[in-house]
């Protein structure tokens, strides 16, 4: 690769889709920023893991406003620049509105938008001064959720509308600065967020939802996040992309 090495910033990076991400843009040639919310240990055991030099984990609470932007800054201060921000990290928080009350139902909305949302459009703000001035991507990691709907934790579902807006409304916004945007959406993955629902009673009727009759591996939504942060794909800026195995259509 000649000059210098693309860095990639990509947030809940310790587990998941996150960490598969990681591995698949440092096998590109990327320098990986890994960030981690709580889990630093597995943040770093990823970074030391990666192909290539220069990699790093960096922490921050994304539901803190002033922790993304000090996130930003200390990437830019380690690595010099950002070309690439893989906004991934999220929660899910049960809170299905026929079984919690106000305070339970606020809390969850305000954490889930916090981070799902907030964080991830701010996260998109804070990096366009360092992206090179030959432009620079985004890609947000969005969920099936985002169209199907989400009973049991609404919020989530509509962080992750939300997100499909803030994809497309950026794309229209930064493509003239050579700035691409695009939306991965993924149906149910086989991650520790997942876990307890594909191992539980109900695994199987999730799993024959798609004709594959499966969740997807963290690498194949990796995959497409790798596809997406290559060359020659900027006319799919504004795309979201379903990685769902047929489970849902829209």
């Amino acid at each position: 690769m000649t000059g210098p090495m693309r860095v990639a910033l990509v947030t809940g990076a310790s587990r998941g889709i996150g960490k598969a991400a990681a591995q698949r843009l440092a096998e590109a040639g990327y320098r990986v920023a890994v960030h981690f919310g709580r889990r630093e240990d597995d943040a770093r055991a990823v970074a030391e893991s990666l192909v290539g030099a220069g990699h790093g984990a960096f922490g921050a609470d994304l539901a803190d406003p002033e922790a993304v932007g000090g996130l930003v800054r200390r990437v830019v201060d380690a690595c010099g620049r950002i070309d690439l921000l893989v906004n991934n990290a999220g929660v899910f928080l049960d809170h299905d509105p026929n079984r919690v009350d106000l305070a339970a139902w606020r809390a969850a909305w305000r954490q889930t938008l916090a981070v799902n949302l907030m964080a991830a459009a701010d996260l998109a703000f804070c990096c366009l001064p360092h992206f090179p001035a030959s432009g620079g991507k985004i890609i947000n990691v969005s969920s099936r959720g985002a169209y199907r709907g989400e009973p049991e934790s609404p919020a989530y579902g509509a962080s992750k509308a939300g997100m499909n807006s803030l994809t497309q409304s950026l794309a229209k916004a930064l493509g003239g600065r050579g700035i691409m945007v695009y939306g991965v959406a993924p149906g149910w993955v086989e991650t520790d967020m997942a876990a307890a629902h594909l191992q539980g009673a109900g695994g199987d009727a999730i799993r024959a939802q798609s004709p594959l009759n499966r969740a997807a591996r963290p690498e194949e939504v990796a995959n497409t996040i790798a596809f997406l942060a290559g060359e020659e794909t900027d006319f799919l800026s504004g795309a979201i992309i379903d990685v769902n195995g047929a489970s849902y259509f829209r």
